[in-house]
């Protein structure tokens, strides 16, 4: 009997951001109409934009709108949808949304609930593997979810433990354990985390494998019975076990290998009826035995490279197989051509422990040459309500070292003003010896961390700052020629600048900072392009200052600038104390582990914060004793924020 076709013309795309705005774009050139979905503050959002048509979601938080399957249902129904995409993240993998979806006659773009089901439940999906013949790490799943219970586990595997969510991915709700002094404390910010992310805290415990590679095989399967892989991809870069930079192929996977995690992958697939996109996630040792971690049940944030060296739209197959289509393409027509390589721009300080960031986007460019996927424009905003992620930027070229440089140079173009991202991270991990001799492993970030983080050492662009403040921009009044120095004092990312200029001219000024005179001047200004040269070199930064705070771009990378000048000097008096425990981040506070009367220890976490959907445990540096509570669960926070007030040894802070 032949496969049911599945006819249908309306796509919902429960989704926001860049990947809403990638499948709205497939969607649309096949012929679909397509429906987005947004909170009450996103109407004018580029996906909200590009689509046909938009409905609002009626709701405060993520959990009444993106994560409520009954307002997208509604929403669906509000909108005549015929379909819904998922896109990732939110309700992807969540079997209940594909049960309610069919049970509404809408079409869910993904797998059925039952596979869903099957694989979202790592403790299930890694005992499916393991009878289709899938290598799979060891580790233990129990029903005794106690804290005492998952420690015994734990010290049974053996240290290092890895704690993860039993249902959803991306990070979230994992955390490595190094020893059983620390298993409590990452067990319950893994629970609280896997809980707010997908509405279930069950944990499994994994034995962590050391310095091995992240390798997953893209998969495909129909209602017909066929099944494809399309290659792996390499995702060893990584920071709190979330992706940052993906390539295609692996520098470590061998054609034989290919093969050999492809076939079992396919098995995989074909052994429990699987439909639609997955993918299948190994850990690689060094000695080429891999082992099943998980299977997600969605398009990844990392297909893009896929599509550059396949040539194929992964989002278009998606569609046809949920239309009841066949491929259309079998194992024999695909093809790797080249090879790309992914880098995830997002708005967070590495130098900070990768502390989320938030704020308005000053000034947005990414680069010619480079695939960009993004919904970020110049005047956006990024709320504590979205992913860190902004923009994936991917290069293709015949070869791996080329499609490296193009990426570096990609990045180094890139203009992101208003908001601090990982841009000089990734250039850094770019360049970084391991990662260009092919040999980044899961621990590449850890035990490379303070080189990739290196602050900016180059002396100049204190004079480049100086030239930004002190000479006339467009609709300013030339400065006078002044035969004497004048003060200049800023703020350059936050470290004080003291200078002093002499103005000798309408675009030229003497600078002298730390006893070192440099001449500056502006050559010519184009929209947010300054052109400037110092001690005759010219070069071209990117700036948006409004009365003297603002930032600039310049030689690859981003500088916040705040003039000082005329404000009165500051005294070295009371600052922060060390028993004042601020919020690092804009967010909402899902717990306090702390009354007013406790005794803390040094490095105890206090109060966790959740911004960008991950948990931030906070602490001091300090022991004492609680002396006031200034929050509660459920509290919106400020960047900087007061949390909590210590009564240290040598008596209250204030």
């Amino acid at each position: 009997m032949s496969a049911i076709i599945t006819l249908f013309r309306t796509i919902l795309v429960a989704n926001r951001g860049e990947i809403a705005c990638r499948i709205i774009r497939t969607a649309r050139r096949l012929g679909y109409r397509t429906v987005a979905v947004h909170m009450r503050d996103e109407s004018a959002d580029m996906h909200v934009r590009m689509a046909d048509a938009s409905v609002v979601l009626d709701g405060e938080t993520l959990a009444d709108t993106f994560l409520s399957i009954d307002a997208i249902l509604r929403a669906a129904h509000v909108a005549g949808a015929d379909a819904i995409h998922p896109g990732y993240g939110f309700l992807s993998e969540n079997p209940d949304f594909a049960d309610g979806c069919a049970s509404a006659g809408i079409v869910f773009i993904g797998p059925s609930a039952d596979s869903i089901r099957l694989m979202g439940d790592k403790g299930a999906a890694k005992r499916a593997m393991a009878a289709a013949g899938v290598p799979c790490i060891p580790g233990h799943e129990s029903e005794d979810q106690s804290e005492a219970g998952l420690a015994d586990s734990a010290a049974a595997i053996g240290y290092p433990v890895m704690i993860k969510a039993a249902m959803g991915g991306g990070g979230r709700g994992m955390r490595l354990a190094e020893n059983p002094a620390a298993f409590v404390e990452l067990l319950r910010i893994a629970k609280v985390e896997a809980r707010a992310a997908f509405g279930d805290d069950h944990i499994i415990l994994e034995k962590a494998i050391s310095d091995a590679r992240h390798v997953e095989i893209q998969v495909f399967g129909d209602r017909h019975g066929n099944a494809i892989h399309l290659g792996e991809r390499d995702c060893s870069v990584q920071r709190r076990h979330q992706k940052l930079i993906e390539e295609a192929p692996s520098p470590a996977v061998s054609p034989q290998l290919r093969d050999a995690m492809g076939r079992v992958s396919c098995e995989a697939v074909r052994a429990i009826g699987y439909e639609g996109a997955g993918t299948l996630e190994f850990l690689l040792g060094p000695a080429g035995n891999f082992h099943f971690m998980e299977m997600n049940t969605r398009l990844q944030v990392e297909h893009p490279v896929t599509e550059a060296i396949t040539g194929l739209d992964l989002v278009e197959l998606q569609l046809r197989i949920a239309a009841g289509e066949p491929m259309g393409i079998t194992q024999a027509d695909v093809r790797f051509e080249g090879h790309a390589i992914e880098a995830r721009l997002c708005a967070e300080d590495p130098a900070n422990g990768f502390l989320p960031q938030t704020g308005k986007v000053a000034l947005w460019r990414m680069p010619q040459g480079l695939r960009t996927d993004t919904a970020m424009e110049t005047g956006a905003s990024v709320s504590q309500h979205h992913d860190s992620m902004i923009a994936k930027l991917v290069s293709h070229g015949p070869d791996r070292e080329t499609a490296r440089r193009k990426l570096i140079a990609g990045l180094e173009e890139a203009d992101v003003l208003g908001i601090r991202t990982n841009r000089e991270f990734l250039v850094a991990a770019l360049s970084h010896g391991s990662f260009v001799a092919g040999e980044a492993t899961t621990r590449f970030v850890e035990a490379n961390l303070d080189a990739l983080t290196a602050p900016d050492r180059d002396s100049t662009v204190a004079f480049a700052a100086a030239a930004v403040l002190r000479l006339p921009l467009p609709g300013m009044p030339a400065s006078p020629v002044m035969p004497y120095a004048a003060p200049l004092r800023f703020l350059l990312d936050e470290t004080p600048v003291e200078a002093s200029a002499t103005f000798t001219g309408r675009e030229l000024v003497e600078v002298t900072i730390d006893s070192v005179t440099s001449t500056v001047g502006i050559v010519a200004i184009e929209g947010h392009d300054i052109r400037l040269r110092i001690d005759g070199v010219e070069s071209v930064a990117a700036c948006v200052l409004h009365l003297g705070e603002g930032g600039f771009s310049w030689k690859g990378r981003s500088h916040v600038l705040r003039d000082r000048t005329f404000e009165p000097a500051v005294s070295a008096g009371k600052g922060r104390g060390g028993g004042m425990l601020h919020a690092k981040m804009a967010g909402r506070v899902v717990a306090v582990h702390a009354v007013p009367g406790d005794p803390v220890a040094a490095g105890q976490s206090l109060v966790i914060v959740e911004a960008m959907k991950l948990q931030h445990a906070h602490a001091l540096t300090v022991g004492g004793r609680v002396a006031q509570v200034l929050v509660r669960e459920g509290d919106q926070v400020a960047t900087g924020q007061a949390l909590l007030r210590l009564e240290t040894e040598k008596g209250p802070t204030e």
